[in-house]
């Protein structure tokens, strides 16, 4: 047969992007779900409770995102040994990638220990301060179920097997819609423990999720030839050095960007309670769009680290991200039209309370008018990750989001007295600014690509 024609081989790519992605989306939104899930049981048990729900989230995600990005290593590591044809090297390198999870989630769980106490130096109003510090105390025991189930969940990816992650995904939906009532409100003989009934129950769910997914890995035949367990393999540093070399700055790039988010509802915080709770609503809604995309980049990570260890080649590789990008603006598309068209309605999901509702429908505007250079910057970062090109990227997340994003957000918000409206204009600022400058590397680094080799015995690092 003879090889399909240039725009054959593009449709395929996209369709094979899209097949790859469709179960990553559906995960991610299940995780969206789940936060959710969290701000309606918290908005329908009180205004302050959601409030601290959303100071302990952000505390809770913060920090969390180093680690998580750190771990994106894997995906990348993993498809290139799998595209050069050497899968006998995965099961080595997933062993390692374990400890590295493990030694991060003990770091983040002692750090988190600590944050709690620093809520009333961060200027977190007074009346937020007790639910936001319940919520972290419980919430803080899942920390290194969720390092392992990030370390699991890269490996599938990598793998081009995503299914897994849409499984659990919803699998933990389901967990925590009873247990997260049940522990917030007091039912079923459980006393009522408001914030910090929500995060043990999100603790709960995380560690039956992370203990299903072991079991999965153990058991399927999928798995059998890469003998994931086959062996004990002691920590080596060499092989975990080249994962944090290349997944630190990944785990700082999705910092900066998450950060710009965090802290934006940090300094709302400490306006008062109706302005956050408003805040963690439309942040919240605009978190269940962004998981679309997020998806899409993961999916584009795999394919184009895919391409460069089958040697494709600049042209292979820009052809894999050019899938992502038409899929990408599709959904961005979509999103922008539902939010502009359903933003009184998605506000009145969450709260009874109409002054929180009027407000966070006006955010959800705002939200709207971000969507396409969301989608296109983390399509791009995606991309890159597949190009194992991580450390100029932290350079431009570093500048746009808080040379950019967070400075104007800040003056107009807090400065000029703009209130949560100016902080996010900050968002679109910093999240436009990543756009372009993001694409812009990849285009740069894409035209190496073909030079880009997977040496014996190991994966490569990015520039």
């Amino acid at each position: 047969m003879s090889p399909p024609a240039p725009p054959a081989r593009f449709r395929n790519e996209v369709r094979t992007t899209a097949v790859l992605a469709a179960p990553l989306v559906a995960g991610h939104l299940a995780t969206g779900l789940i936060g959710f899930v969290d701000n309606v049981i918290a908005g329908r048990h009180g205004t302050n409770t959601l409030a601290g729900v959303a100071v302990g989230t952000a505390m809770f995600w913060l920090p969390m995102m180093v680690p998580m990005g750190t771990l994106m290593a894997l995906p990348p590591s993993v498809s290139q040994l799998d595209g050069a044809g050497r899968r006998a090297e995965v099961g080595p390198l997933f062993r390692q990638a374990l400890w590295l999870s493990l030694a991060l989630g003990a770091l983040l769980f002692a750090f988190l220990t600590l944050s709690e106490h620093a809520l009333a130096p961060m200027g977190i109003a007074p009346e937020v301060r007790p639910a936001a510090a319940a919520f972290l105390h419980g919430i803080r025991w899942g920390i290194p179920a969720l390092t392992l189930y990030f370390c699991m969940r890269y490996l599938c990816d990598g793998l081009h097997w995503t299914l897994p992650t849409m499984a659990f995904g919803f699998g933990g939906l389901l967990v925590l819609l009873p247990l997260g009532y049940a522990l917030t409100f007091g039912a079923f003989g459980l006393r009522e423990r408001g914030a910090g009934g929500l995060g043990l129950a999100s603790a709960i769910m995380m560690w039956m999720q992370v203990l299903g997914f072991l079991v999965y890995l153990a058991r399927a035949r999928r798995f059998e030839a890469l003998k994931l367990f086959e062996r004990f393999d002691p920590p080596r540093w060499r092989e975990i050095s080249v994962l944090l070399r290349t997944g630190l700055p990944i785990g700082v790039t999705v910092a900066m960007e998450g950060g710009l988010f965090i802290v934006t509802a940090l300094l709302i915080g400490r306006i008062g309670e109706l302005e956050v709770a408003a805040h963690q609503i439309a942040i919240n809604v605009a978190s269940l769009c962004f998981m679309i995309p997020f998806g899409v980049a993961e999916a584009t990570t795999v394919r184009v680290g895919h391409a460069v260890g089958s040697g494709r080649g600049s042209f292979g590789v820009r052809r894999a991200a050019l899938a992502g990008f038409v899929l990408v603006l599709a959904t961005q598309a979509l999103s922008a039209t539902v939010l502009l068209g359903g933003h009184e309605a998605i506000a009145g999901i969450y709260t009874r309370d109409l002054a929180v509702a009027s407000l966070a429908g006006t955010l959800l505007l705002f939200a709207a008018a971000f969507q396409f250079p969301d989608g296109i910057q983390v399509l791009s970062a995606g991309a890159l990750r597949g190009l194992k090109d991580t450390r100029v990227p932290m350079f431009i997340a570093a500048f746009a989001y808080w040379g950019v994003g967070m400075p104007l957000g800040a003056g107009l918000g807090l400065g000029l007295g703009w209130g949560p409206r100016g902080m996010w204009l900050g968002l679109i600022a910093g999240l436009l600014v990543a756009a372009v400058l993001m694409a812009w590397r990849f285009m740069r680094s894409s035209r190496r690509a073909a030079t880009v080799a997977v040496p014996p015995g190991r994966v490569t690092n990015g520039a």
